[in-house]
C-alpha cells in the first residue's frame, strides 16, 4: 500500500533540512574567516587607520579594527571582515581586554599595524609637562604597550609588525619638536625590534608618510581650541601660528592615504617586506626627508679622528645600495 506523508510532517521535514543547511554554512562561514590572516589595526576610527583597514578588509584579510567611541566602533563592524574592538592605547585594561577577545577568536594574530597617534605642536621650552606627556603616551609608550600584550600571537604565527612612523620622525622642524621625538623613538623601536625578533621569523617595518589626509592636524587643532590652560603669550606666537596656518591650508592638497595602505599591504604580506617605506605624494617632501638623512651623516662624519674622506663615502653608499636592490 502506497505510503502517505503527512502535510505536517513534510513541514518539519523541511524545516530541519532547512536548518541543517543553515547550520552547515554558518560553520563553513566560521572556519573561512578562521582561516584568513588576521591583523590589529590601532587608531582604525578616521584618517589613516580607517583607510587601512577598508583596505585590508577589501583584500580579504580579517581585521580587528581598534577604536574608543561607540560611534565608530559600530561603523567599523558595519564593514565586512571587520570586528570593531574597544581600544585605548594608554589603558591597560582596554589592551588586555582586547588580547583575549583576539584570542577567543581562534584565528590567531598575523599582523599588528601600530596606528594610533596624536600631534602636539608647541616650542620645546614652552611645552606644557602635561602636553609633552600625552604625546608621548599614545605615540611611544602606545606602540610599546600594544607590541607588548600581543607579542605571543605574532610570534605563534610569525608574523609581522608594522610602525605607522611619519617623516617627522627623520626630519626634525621648529615647534614640531614633541611630535618629531615620539616619531624618532618609534625608528628606533623598528630597529630595535626588528633585531630582537628576525630569529622568531617575524618582520618589522615603519611607514613614514607625509602630506597625506590624516584627521591628526584637526584633532591637534581642536584640542588647543578646547584647551582651558591661561599661559603667557608664547615667544614664538606669530610663527606658531603661521605654522599651524600652513599645515591646515596643506590638507585640501593632500595626498591620497591608498598609498598609505599599499605600502601596509606590501611590509604585512610581501615575501621581501623593506624596513623602511617613504610614503609621501611629491619629489619635494621625499627631498627634504633624504636631505636630512644625509645631513645627519655628513654631522657625524665632521672632523673627527675617524672621519671618513668623500670616497670611502661614496664606497660605503654603493656596497648598501647594492645590498638593497
Amino acid at each position: 500500500m502506497k505510503r502517505i506523508t503527512s502535510p505536517l510532517v513534510l513541514f518539519v521535514s523541511v524545516i530541519a533540512f532547512v536548518v541543517a543547511l543553515t547550520a552547515q554554512a554558518s560553520q563553513t562561514r566560521l572556519e573561512n574567516t578562521r582561516d584568513q590572516k588576521a591583523v590589529l589595526v590601532t587608531g582604525a576610527s578616521s584618517g589613516l587607520g580607517r583607510a587601512i583597514t577598508v583596505r585590508l578588509a577589501a583584500e580579504g584579510y580579517f581585521v580587528y579594527a581598534g577604536a574608543r567611541k561607540d560611534k565608530d566602533l559600530a561603523e567599523l563592524n558595519a564593514i565586512e571582515n571587520v570586528q570593531s574592538v574597544r581600544l585605548d592605547v594608554t589603558v591597560q585594561k582596554d589592551i588586555d581586554a582586547a588580547v583575549e577577545i583576539v584570542e577567543r577568536a581562534g584565528r590567531g594574530l598575523y599582523g599588528l599595524v601600530n596606528n594610533a597617534g596624536v600631534a602636539v605642536l608647541q616650542p620645546l621650552i614652552e611645552v606644557e609637562e602635561k602636553d609633552f606627556d600625552f604625546q608621548m603616551n599614545v605615540n611611544v609608550y602606545g606602540p610599546y604597550r600594544i607590541t607588548k600584550a600581543f607579542s605571543p600571537l605574532i610570534l605563534e604565527s610569525k608574523g609581522r609588525i608594522t610602525m605607522i612612523s611619519s617623516i617627522s620622525g627623520i626630519v626634525s622642524d621648529p615647534f614640531f619638536g614633541p611630535y618629531s621625538m615620539s616619531k624618532h623613538a618609534i625608528e628606533a623601536f623598528t630597529d630595535s625590534l626588528a633585531g630582537e625578533l628576525t630569529r622568531f621569523g617575524v618582520k618589522v617595518s615603519a611607514v613614514e608618510p607625509g602630506g597625506y589626509k590624516s584627521r591628526i592636524i584637526d584633532n591637534m587643532v581642536k584640542r588647543m581650541e578646547e584647551s582651558d590652560d591661561s599661559t603667557p603669550e608664547s615667544l614664538f606666537d606669530e610663527e606658531l601660528k603661521n605654522t599651524i596656518q600652513t599645515m591646515i591650508k596643506r590638507r585640501e592638497s593632500a595626498g591620497d592615504p591608498k598609498d598609505i595602505s599599499d605600502a601596509v599591504l606590501h611590509a604585512l604580506f610581501d615575501d621581501k617586506p623593506k624596513r623602511r617605506y617613504l610614503v609621501v605624494p611629491g619629489q619635494q617632501a621625499a627631498e627634504q626627508t633624504i636631505k636630512a638623512a644625509i645631513e645627519e651623516l655628513v654631522q657625524l662624519n665632521q672632523g673627527h679622528a675617524y672621519s671618513y674622506t668623500r670616497d670611502e663615502l661614496l664606497n660605503m653608499l654603493d656596497e648598501l645600495l647594492e645590498d638593497y636592490e
